[in-house]
This record gives C-alpha cells, structure tokens and sequence, in this order.
C-alpha cells in the first residue's frame, strides 16, 4: 500500500481534466448505469420481494422512502465534501458501496434486512447521482456547467429505458436475487473503475471567474468572500428550495409505483414495460432539443416554463384515466418535463443564488428534499385504495406540481429585485 500512495496521489493531483464534452459523456455511462440499477429498478423488485416476505404494499414502498431519506441527510456533508476537492474520494467510495449493497440485497429474508440494504442504497446514492456530480461540473466548468449538465444527462436520461427491460430480463431469468448480482457487478466493473480515471486532478476551490459570452447568466452574488449565511437568509434560495422539493415530490413518488399502477389499469405485460422504459428516451429527447436550441432561448423563460411540463402530463391521468392514450399522453409530457427539470435544478441555484457555493447550498436543502423524497412513494403507497387505486395520490400530486411551479417563478422575480438592488 505504502509503494501505491505516492502513484495515487500523482493521478489525484495531476492535471488530466478532458473536454467539456468528452468529460461529461464519460461521466454519464456511469449515471445510466446507477440510475438504472438502482433508482429504476426498485419498482420491479417490488411486487417479486412483497410476495416472498410476506409485506404489504406501504411497507415495501417505505424501503424506498428511506432509501430516499439517506440520499438527503447525507446531501450536505457529500456537497461539502465536493467543495473541497474530494469529490473522487466520493464517487469512488459511493460506487464501490452501491455494489456492496446490491450484493447484500440479494441475502434479506425479513422487512428489516430490506429496510437496512435500501438505506445502505441511499448512502450510496447520495455519493453517485446527479447531484454530487453537477457539483463536479459546476467547479470543473465554471463558465459553461448549464451546457455540460446538459450532456452529461443525455445517457443518464436513457436509465429507465435501458434498464427497465434489463432488470426486468434478469428478475424473470436468474430470480431477482440472483439479479441483484449482475447490478452489483456494474457497479464494481464499470462505475468504480470510471469515476477512479475521470475524476482524477480534482481543482481545488478558486475564485469566480468572468463569464464567457454562452454562459449562464451571472449569479447574484459572484463574490466568494461572502458567506453561505448570507444566501441563506435571501428569498430565492428559500423560494428555490420550494420548488426543488414539490418537484422531488412528484419525480420520487411515481418511478417506485409506476409498473403496479400501469398493472391495475389492466394495460397488457409489454405496455406495463414499454410505457415506463419510453420514458428515458423522451427525457433525452427533450434534453437534445436544449442542447440544440438553448442558444436561440432565453434561459430564464425556459427555466420558467419547463417545469409546466410534469403537472401538464399528471392533467392528462387524472382527467383521462388510465388507458392506453391517457397512459401515452402523460409519459410524453412527464418525460419530457422530467428530462427538462434535471437541468432546471441542476443550475438554478448557481444561476439565481450563487455559484461559488453551490455543493453546500444543494446539501442545505438535504434533509427537507429527503423528507419530501422519502414520504412521496410511502404516501402514495398509502393513498393506494382497491377500490380507486391511485387516483386520490395523483390528483395530490398535480396540485403538489402546481405548488412548485409558482415557487419557481416567484424565486425567478425575487431574484431579479434582489439583483437589481444590488447594482
């Protein structure tokens, strides 16, 4: 060990960030795969555990939820962690952890091993997805991370569509314990070895520098001498933490019960898998049209109507029903709402509070995102009557989408005030 320190810490330091574009299409593989393997394939794990452990549907939907509440409490200290240089430490460890832990799920026979391996999950995950690594690019590319965001979603974004059939493929092969397995060894194969190369040179924190011409907006407050306090006490970072988390509320509680919900609609086997893999692709789909057009788009309209995506397709279920045109109008809207939003929160804290502290700021909003998170898919799981099924929750969950919407727009006018007042 003592003769591989000093080759670790040569790769640690060394300059060897690549491209904009071929940094963030690396680091993608990657999300596919922990998205996919995690994230998307609890809802069909599900009903196989249910059956064999004998649990009801709230008590496997509450795996999740904790799942959920881990990612979040672990938000702010992994956001810190980042903003000092560890963000290879973090990936690295994360991934090797998720494998761990898939591998462990394959061994539960009771509720609490269930509910001990999805809490590990949730560690992991905190560790892996999204938000720890537009951390990463919002420092390695400080004048262009809207853009790099953009990319390094486009593979993320096919998770549901690769992986859904997959697992789904594994579950009915080898037995969902013998699955977990297979997920297990992407984990340990691909992703460790992936983030261990792309994340080596870590920047250490520096100064905000001028924006180029392409970039995303000035923040507020470019400063770094002025502290994380100070955002705290300002309405957008409130207004934004609002919205983020009426958006996690819909965006967490409907992948865990998307297959039983589509089940109960009486959809053939092929439209239960087809409808929510489809999802993925029109998540990229959207994101390539940004990639594409965000030139020609005002930012901040774009920002404004994106979200209006999500409670439009919910609109479409609750009015129509759950049949196949209903079923078909919702995912195009909620894919590509879904796709849009990762962007949408993915920069609107460096765009309207501030850039230099945006691991932090995200990981402030750890613990409310982790609640939200991790009650939607138990609360919708509550709500679930045999006689209504899931409609009560999804009119819920339109109004929660509503909520979020006003939040954002109102976040967008304080900060416009607050800006202004400031010049």
């Amino acid at each position: 060990m003592r003769r591989l320190r000093p080759y670790w810490d040569s790769l640690s330091h060394a300059n060897t960030t690549p491209s904009l574009t071929a940094f963030s299409i690396w680091l993608s593989w990657a999300q596919l795969i922990t998205w996919g393997s995690v994230f998307y394939t609890f809802s069909l794990l599900m009903g196989p555990v249910e059956r064999e452990l004998g649990i009801s549907r709230a008590d496997a939907s509450l795996g999740f939820s904790l799942a959920l509440l881990a990612d979040g409490l672990m938000a702010y200290p992994i956001g810190r962690w980042i903003d000092r240089g560890h963000e290879r430490r973090v990936l690295v460890c994360g991934s090797a952890w998720v494998g761990f832990c898939l591998f462990m799920h394959s061994f539960i026979d009771s509720l609490a091993g269930f509910y001990a391996v999805w809490l590990g999950l949730g560690l992991g995950m905190s560790a892996t997805l999204y938000a720890p690594v537009f951390a990463v690019v919002t420092r390695r590319f400080p004048d262009d991370f809207r853009r790099a965001i953009i990319i390094m979603t486009f593979l993320g974004g096919l998770a549901s569509t690769v992986f859904i059939p997959l697992s789904s493929w594994l579950i009915h092969s080898m037995g969902w314990r013998h699955a977990v397995w297979v997920l297990a060894m992407f984990q340990w194969l691909i992703c460790l070895p992936l983030h261990a190369w792309l994340l080596r040179g870590a920047h250490q924190k520096t100064a905000n520098t001028p924006l180029s011409n392409n970039a995303s907006p000035e923040p507020l407050v470019p400063s770094p001498e002025i502290s994380i306090a100070l955002h705290l006490k300002r309405a957008p970072f409130w207004l934004l933490a609002g919205f983020m988390l009426m958006t996690a509320i819909v965006s967490s509680a409907l992948p865990a019960h998307m297959v039983s919900l589509l089940e109960e609609a009486h959809l053939s086997p092929a439209w239960v898998i087809a409808i929510p893999a489809s999802i993925g692709v029109i998540q990229v789909l959207g994101r390539l049209l940004l990639f594409l057009f965000e030139k020609h788009l005002d930012v901040h309209t774009a920002n404004r109507w994106i979200p209006c995506l999500v409670p439009l397709g919910l609109v479409f279920l609750v009015a129509g029903g759950i049949g196949p045109w209903a079923a078909l109008l919702f995912v195009t809207f909620y894919g590509l709402g879904n796709g849009l939003n990762t962007i949408v929160k993915g920069t609107a804290m460096a765009q309207y509070v501030s850039r230099d502290h945006v691991g932090q700021l995200n990981g402030v909003l750890g613990v409310p995102l982790a609640i939200g998170r991790a009650f939607a898919p138990w609360a919708l799981g509550l709500m679930w009557t045999p006689e209504a099924g899931y409609t009560h929750g999804l009119r819920w969950l339109l109004v929660v989408g509503l909520v979020g919407v006003a939040c954002l727009w109102w976040a967008q006018i304080s900060a416009h005030k607050l800006g202004a007042s400031n010049r």
